[in-house]
């Protein structure tokens, strides 16, 4: 059995290597053992690798948020898995070959489902649906409005929505975005720059736009607060720029636009189990569907740690680095 191991704090292409370690023991009553096929790198991996996350992990340890596999073994007095399903894994060490888990620690997903997007499937597009349908209400023919349109999240984001009946109002930095946002389904897709409230006005047709979803943190929230409808939501989830949120005394104050945070690994506890696995199995399908389909740029063996580590932090990449232990 091998995993990945961090050393260090510091930049993720030098203090993660694969370390080879003997293999799992046969699982024990209550246990399963999971192949991981496919492991994405997420952005949150790499924040925390490099001591930039809301947790600053100590070292050594092992590593990967996201996971998915094949039940290889089940111990005695586990039902409803049987060797060969396939599974997503909650645990967050998935930068392995094998692990040795509860069978509440995954979820079972349906065979057809593509190893690679299963890989995929537990941070970004979880992200998008609960961000959609945990802070406002919306029906179908309602607007959502987001910037970063074109990041993993974002692209999820607007195939989830159109999938639900809603239409996207997607904010994106340059103008070689806006063909991969709208392939996607985004029905309205602005570049940033000046007067970007009244252009989506004018876009939607003055629709009271009710949510924004934001990854930004800066400037872009006070514009995001001119384009929403009274008492609108704005929910960030991430810090592209480097700086903090920014809001108007008279947004707050007059139009009652509201600022509240998002983050996957806090909101998930309070689900419970049930709730994940419905929220997993409505994802599978939406993957079976064609719904949901995360570009992949390229896939490496557990050996090549470090390259792949490098070349999921390369900028403006074509899609996803996913591992396959």
């Amino acid at each position: 059995m091998s995993h990945a191991e961090l050393t260090a704090i510091g930049p993720a292409e030098t203090v993660v290597r694969c370390v080879e370690g003997p293999s799992l023991p046969p699982p024990g009553p209550g246990e399963i053992v999971v192949r991981i096929d496919a492991a994405g790198i997420n952005p949150a991996d790499i924040l925390m690798i490099e001591g930039n996350y809301a947790v600053v992990p100590q070292t050594p340890c092992r590593l990967g948020i996201e996971g998915a596999g094949t039940v290889g073994a089940v111990g005695a007095g586990v039902e409803g898995l049987a060797v060969g399903d396939r599974v997503l894994s909650l645990a967050r060490n998935n930068w392995c070959t094998e692990q040795l888990l509860k069978p509440q620690e995954v979820v079972k997903l349906p065979a057809a489902i593509d190893p690679l997007q299963a890989g995929m499937l537990k941070a970004n597009p979880a992200s998008a649906l609960l961000m959609l349908t945990e802070y406002v209400t919306l029906q179908p023919g309602d607007w959502v409005l987001q910037d970063a349109a074109n990041s993993a999240v974002g692209l999820n984001l607007v195939s989830i929505a159109r999938a639900r009946g809603l239409k996207t109002v997607n904010v994106v930095r340059r103008d070689s975005a806006v063909d991969v946002v709208k392939a996607a389904g985004g029905d309205v897709v602005l570049v940033e720059g000046p007067d970007l409230p009244a252009r989506i006005r004018e876009a939607t047709g003055g629709a009271a736009i009710r949510l924004a979803i934001d990854a930004v943190a800066g400037p872009i929230v006070e514009t995001l607060g001119d384009a929403l409808a009274e008492g609108g939501t704005i929910v960030n989830y991430g810090l592209l720029s480097g700086k903090p949120c920014q809001l108007r005394a008279d947004q707050v104050v007059f139009k009652d636009v509201r600022l509240v945070g998002f983050w996957l690994a806090k909101i998930m506890p309070a689900l419970g189990y049930d709730r994940i696995a419905a929220m997993y199995r409505e994802l599978a399908g939406y993957v079976i569907d064609g719904v949901i389909d995360i570009p992949v740029e390229a896939t490496y063996p557990l050996t090549e740690i470090q390259a792949a580590l490098a070349h999921a932090k390369r900028e403006a990449r074509g899609g996803k680095v996913v591992l396959t232990p």
